[in-house]
């Protein structure tokens, strides 16, 4: 019973260092606070510009492109 809650604990800080060093990855930047993106809530906003052949495309290195407000945030005041 007591190597049970041994593997039990140990996969627990397993599992907990784990989430830790994760969650440390470079963040998505903040979406700017300017005129242009003030009024930008939705994904279907960000494509205006961020669109292949618009006025800022993204790096073809992008991760999954339909879910910019998932990641990207506004900043808090």
């Amino acid at each position: 019973m007591k190597s049970t809650w041994s593997l039990i604990v140990a996969a627990g800080v397993i599992v907990a260092i784990l989430f830790f060093v994760s969650s440390r990855g470079k963040k998505a930047p903040y979406i700017p606070a300017d005129h242009i993106h003030q009024t930008v809530t939705t994904q279907e906003g960000c494509a205006v510009c961020h669109a292949p052949g618009k006025q800022s495309p993204l790096k073809d290195t992008h991760p999954p492109k339909e879910q910019c407000l998932t990641c990207h945030k506004t900043r808090k005041s």
